[in-house]
């Protein structure tokens, strides 16, 4: 980590020459040192990790540790942040500069993780990814109902790899079932795809031929990750397969709770609340608005006989929502209703 005038000190806060290092640590144990102590080693000074003491100059106090430690870290990084940006465009130039070759590789070719920064490289590997599929598609899309630019965007793959007799699977969420966009698009595809939905999936996931998979990288989903590893590949497709077998048919309904006034939804969002979630992450986590997720709540608590979250937290371990459906034998066949006043200390 470098400081500085790291010429005339070339070492930086984090790795003291001896006779700083045992200056500066003088210096914190007792809250200051005379001036003379540190004319040997200026690089303290330099550093900022001594400077003069306001309330009498003869003296040099340190700056405390953790000061330190924040400084180094912001610089590092800083560091890294840059060192990242100059990793991207030294790959894009090299990925540029390999496709001059009149036998070159497509920069796809041997590149086990590929970083693509911006959504028209994606686009253009995604393209690549469909032209040269034979045989399968597999994948996850998370959120809610599918709208229907979403949809649309993708499409023309779609109809491609339906053309080229491809078989596609994709794995959504439950609350994509009300998108009558989803629906057309599924009759649209007709047998070259099938869906299933689960309470939550994972992030965005798609793999070509069980060969090449792309992942987002950033929150915004612009930079993307195309992997061609085979062992990340396999586990990926194992994780979707697994995730594939728990899930429910698009065309099948959703099973009863078996709990009388409770629907499928509120089941989902007892167990998340069980497990300290707070509504944000609820609704994020099951695809829906945080509005709904609210609304929800209120009439599972309405149904619950809770008149307070607290209170909310008792009833669903009571019915036996707080986890996964249990056995018919175990399972209450109707809400718990209200049962002692609540006290004060519940609210």
């Amino acid at each position: 980590m470098a400081g500085h005038r790291t010429e005339a000190h070339p070492h930086g806060a984090d790795r003291l020459c001896d006779a700083g290092d045992r200056v500066y640590s003088r210096a914190v144990r007792r809250g200051r040192v005379p001036r003379e102590d540190a004319d040997s080693v200026p690089c303290l000074v330099e550093l900022a990790l001594l400077h003069p003491d306001p309330d009498d100059m003869r003296y040099l106090v340190p700056t405390s540790p953790q000061e330190v430690m924040t400084r180094l870290l912001r610089e590092m990084h800083a560091h890294v942040v840059a060192t990242q940006s100059r990793m991207g465009a030294a790959v894009s130039a090299f990925e540029w500069y390999a496709t001059l070759g009149g036998n070159a590789r497509s920069p796809a070719e041997g590149v086990a993780i590929r970083v693509l920064d911006g959504l028209p490289r994606i686009r253009a590997a995604m393209d690549e990814a469909t032209e040269a599929c034979t045989s399968e598609v597999l994948a996850v899309q998370p959120g809610g109902i599918r709208r229907e630019d979403e949809l649309s965007e993708g499409l023309h793959r779609a109809l491609a790899l339906r053309r080229r007799g491809v078989r596609m699977r994709d794995l959504y969420t439950h609350v994509a079932r009300h998108g009558q966009g989803l629906i057309n698009y599924m009759e649209l595809m007709g047998d070259a795809a099938e869906a299933r939905t689960l309470d939550e999936v994972p992030e965005r996931l798609i793999v070509f031929d069980r060969t090449v998979a792309f992942l987002p990288a950033s929150p915004d989903r612009t930079i993307a990750l195309e992997l061609r590893h085979p062992a990340l590949v396999d586990y990926l497709v194992t994780v979707f397969e697994r995730l594939w077998r728990l899930a429910i048919p698009l065309t099948a309904p959703l099973p009863d709770t078996g709990i009388e006034g409770i629907t499928h939804r509120e089941r989902s969002i007892a167990a998340l609340l069980a497990e300290g979630h707070q509504d944000a992450v609820v609704a994020e986590r099951l695809g829906i608005s945080v509005r709904t997720c609210r609304a929800h709540i209120a009439r599972l608590s309405e149904t619950l006989g809770a008149a307070s979250r607290t209170q909310l937290g008792v009833r669903i371990a009571q019915a036996g929502l707080d986890g996964p459906p249990r056995s018919p034998e175990l399972q209450p066949l109707t809400a718990p209703g209200p049962t002692a006043p609540e006290s004060p200390t519940d609210r």
